[in-house]
This record gives C-alpha cells, structure tokens and sequence, in this order.
C-alpha cells in the first residue's frame, strides 16, 4: 500500500514526512508522486495522495480529482479545495458562531478583456464607499476573497488609501475587513479535524513566537482549539491553518482556509515542525489503512441555513457522525438516480417537439447603457 506526496518548492517537510511514514513500519510506504499523461481509463496506483501544490498547478488538481474518482483518498480533498474561496469561509464561520471581523466583499477592479459594459448590468454603480468605510471602519485591511501567502495585502487608513490601493488590484475580488488591534495573535495547524497546536505567531515579522514568552489563557486556549476543529469539520480540512487575532479576550478567525499551510522547519521553528511531522505522517498512515474514501465527502447543504449559530451539534463529533449519515442517505438517492437513467436509456426513443424560437424576444433593440465601471469617483 502506497502513499503518494505531491509537492512542490518545499524541501524540509515533504522528505522528513516521507523518512517519517517509512520508518513506521505499518505495511504502508511513501514516495514522491510521478504522473505524466493521464488516460481517462487510468486507475491509480496510490491508496492516498498528500497534496502541497495542486493550487498552482491545474495539472494537478485535475489528475487529483481523477484519482478520488477512482478510489484514491486525497488530503486535502481537492473537489472543496477547488470551490472554497475566504469570503464564503468568513460567511459560514459567522454561521457557526466563530467570531469574525466585519467584512465586506467587494468587486473587482478590472476586468479580462472580452467582459463589456453589458456583462456588468448588474454591478451597483457608483459603490456606496462611505457606507462600505463606515460600516468597516478604519484602520481596515484589503485583501484578495481568495489566495494566501500575504500577497495583494494592504492595511488602509484613510478612504483616498483604500482607493489608491483598490486601484492596484486589477482583476482580483477583494474583500475589505475589520482591523482587529489585537493584543496576542496565534496561528493553530489542524490535523485530521481533531488535534490542534496553538503557537503564538507575531504577524508583523511573520514569525512564530516560544509559548513561554506569549502564554495563553487557558480560556481563550480552549475556545480556540474549539473554534479550529469546528471550522475544519465544517469545510472538510484535514491539514489546515487557522489563525486568531484576540482582542479583549476574543479570539477572532482572521484567515483559515490554508489547505497547504507552510510547514518548513525553518519558518515553523524544530519544536513545532517535530508536532506537525507526528502528526501528519500518523493521519495519513491512519487514513490509508482505515478510511473508507465513499465516507469521506461532505453534506455541505448541512451548513448552509444556519441562523445565528442555533441547531448546531453541540460538539465537534457530532458533525461528523451526521455527516456519514448523510452520505448514506445521498448514496441511496444516488443508486436510485443510477437505475432510473439506466432505465430512460433502455427505453424506445421518442421523437422530440420542435422548439419554438426566441424570435421577436431576442431582437429587441438595444437601449442605451451608462459605462458600467467599480473605480472610484474622483474627488
């Protein structure tokens, strides 16, 4: 049985985790991934496959996506890693009870070429900057609804700020967000949806912090390794970063959708890089040997009708147990959607009415339209 690790410029964690699972000696080995050409009636070699790159290389996910067809588990799962984006993330976490700055999403800037006046029909034109400003408040942070790694990250102070910075964003779709001046800040990794190590992190210099120069309250400790599993259950993480900014004794979700957290010993620190290697190397050993990838997916319809925080599991197990139950119950739909389309297939094939055409509906003449555009008046 074979684990399969694919990677891209790191070159700490990938063969640590690899020497890791090989000296476990539990029946199951592990190597970097080596695909070519994928045939569409492939299957695949692995039993599991760890993904650190797939987001920059639609090669990849796309081969990864493939491989869960054919029976592969894949870490993270790359169906939600594809449809995930930081401002849904805000949404449901605010659903779920997590404390979460204001946040508003905004359009983007520019756009590709092709996309006309007519495409933006919709777009609200001119943006209601002050009520946007005022509803965030200031200082605010503008970042990208979607991405990491501190990239398009700008901290506004002012309106004529935020639109010097909006202007430099071009097609990216941004969010604008409450500051939080927060007085501690952690960043927690979170394996398997179930263990979690909170280290102290300074944002500022973006390096991690010895816990015994920034203890944390035990209460505040334990709503954040809460709030972590809760959120992972929720989107389905089997290694994810959540990070904090706590202010006046909250914890606030600042950013957690990192399906491929940094892990390099020589940003992470030794002791928290050895966490991190345990950890991981143990799930996916556990997950190769124990899981059943048809449980493995998510009801995410579950989270989404969520009315401030009520009729939620009361513990984080208690969602995973509804979720197999719901798998189950989709499985059944599904055998029976099968055996119905087998049974349209079989049938004598009817002949079709003619369509009637749009005709007079799509040759209406075209009324004049206001240049649709999000960039800011000028004052």
């Amino acid at each position: 049985m074979k684990i399969g690790i694919l990677v891209g410029m790191e070159n700490t964690f990938p063969p640590a985790l690899i020497e890791k699972i090989n000296g476990m000696d539990a029946g199951v080995t592990a190597e970097y991934v080596k695909v070519g050409g994928v045939k569409i009636e492939d299957g695949n070699e692995y039993r599991l496959i760890f993904d650190r790159i797939s987001h920059e290389i639609p090669f990849y996910r796309s081969y990864l996506k493939h491989a869960v067809l054919n029976g592969t588990i894949v870490v993270n799962n790359p169906f939600w890693w594809s449809a995930d984006e930081k401002f849904f993330g805000y949404s449901l976490a605010t659903k779920l009870g997590v404390a979460v700055p204001k946040t508003i999403l905004l359009p983007q800037r520019s756009y590709k070429q092709g996309v006309t006046d007519e495409s933006l029909r919709n777009l609200e034109f001119p943006l209601d900057w002050d009520a946007i400003v005022e509803h965030i408040g200031l200082p605010a942070i503008l970042k990208p609804h979607d991405g990491g790694g501190w990239r398009d990250v700008y901290k506004v102070h002012s309106l004529h700020e935020l639109w010097q910075c909006y202007d430099t964003t071009g097609t990216l779709a941004m969010t604008l967000q409450e500051f939080i001046d927060f007085t501690q800040y952690v960043r927690c990794y979170c394996v398997g949806k179930k263990h979690v190590l909170v280290m102290p992190y300074d944002p500022h210099n973006r390096r991690y912090v010895p816990r015994e120069e920034s203890p944390i309250d035990p209460d505040i400790e334990a709503r954040i390794i809460r709030d972590t599993i809760l959120i992972n259950e929720s989107l389905g993480y089997d290694f994810n970063t959540v990070e904090f900014a706590i202010k006046d004794g909250v914890p606030y979700a600042i950013d957690f959708t990192n399906p491929a957290p940094d892990a390099d010993i020589w940003s992470v620190t030794e002791p928290y890089f050895n966490w991190v290697l345990d950890a991981v190397s143990e799930m996916l050993v556990d997950y190769a040997l124990n899981s059943t990838p048809s449980l493995r997916y998510h009801r995410w319809n579950k989270w989404l009708n969520i009315e401030n925080g009520q009729d939620l599991p009361s513990t984080a197990g208690e969602i995973a147990h509804d979720i197999v139950l719901g798998v189950e119950q989709v499985a059944h739909r599904a055998s029976d959607v099968i055996s119905e389309v087998i049974e349209s297939l079989t049938e004598p094939i009817k002949p079709r009415r003619a369509r009637k055409t749009a005709g007079d509906a799509t040759k209406s003449s075209k009324s004049s339209r206001t240049t649709k555009s999000t960039k800011p008046p000028k004052k």
